[in-house]
């Protein structure tokens, strides 16, 4: 049950952010509606095709829908408070990321794969989403700049699995697994930690 609570409040998080960024730049209703659908469940599909789930879990479950459409309606009728928080998108797009990645890792888990692949499964179902977003609105995919964000996820999926070896409440787990992904990611935008550019400007 709390797993699922999760992944909804990760597919809320998500749709909020894929809303603010269709709405910023200017869509019609159908857009946003796209945007913040493709955002939502862009990351579990890409986790459900790779491990073989048919169809797909946000086709079974209509309850994911309902959410990305009930999240769609509540930030277009309270667009204006949301603009109210500063940077909004970027506090909803780590809430998302941070439930995802604890989503995706306990998905491979249960699919009985090796700790490696699992944390590369949470880090693809939280970051696949974004990307998806971005393309769509002609951005460049955060996860593609130099900010910490896939790090996060990889951090957040570490902390899992040493946790595991002390924690036997997989809700404990969750939960501070998901505050890692969201602290680092939080600490390295205040702070501007960045990783290195592979790029060097020329000299002269």
């Amino acid at each position: 049950m709390f797993f699922q609570i999760v992944d909804i409040l990760g597919t809320v998080s998500f749709a909020i952010s894929g809303v603010l960024v269709a709405m910023n730049k200017r869509m019609d209703p159908f857009g946003v509606l796209i945007i913040a659908f493709v955002t939502a469940v862009g990351g579990g599909t890409l986790r459900d095709v790779m491990i073989g789930v048919e169809p797909v879990s946000w086709m079974k479950n209509m309850t994911f829908v309902y959410v990305i459409f009930g999240s769609v309606v509540f930030a277009v009728i309270f667009r204006k408070r949301i603009n109210y928080l500063r940077k909004s998108l970027f506090l909803f797009d780590t809430i998302g990321i941070a439930l995802y990645t604890v989503v995706g890792v306990e998905t491979g888990v249960i699919a009985g794969l090796h700790p490696i692949i699992c944390i590369a499964l949470g880090t693809m179902t939280a970051c696949f989403g974004g990307v998806l977003r971005d393309i769509l609105c002609n951005e460049i995919p955060v996860i593609f700049r130099k900010e910490i964000y896939a790090t996060a996820c990889i951090l957040g999926g570490l902390t899992y699995f040493l946790l595991r070896k002390f924690l036997d409440d997989e809700n404990y787990l969750f939960v501070v697994a998901g505050l890692v992904v969201i602290i680092v990611r939080l600490v390295a935008v205040r702070f501007k930690i960045s990783l290195p550019s592979l790029y060097r400007k020329e000299e002269g």
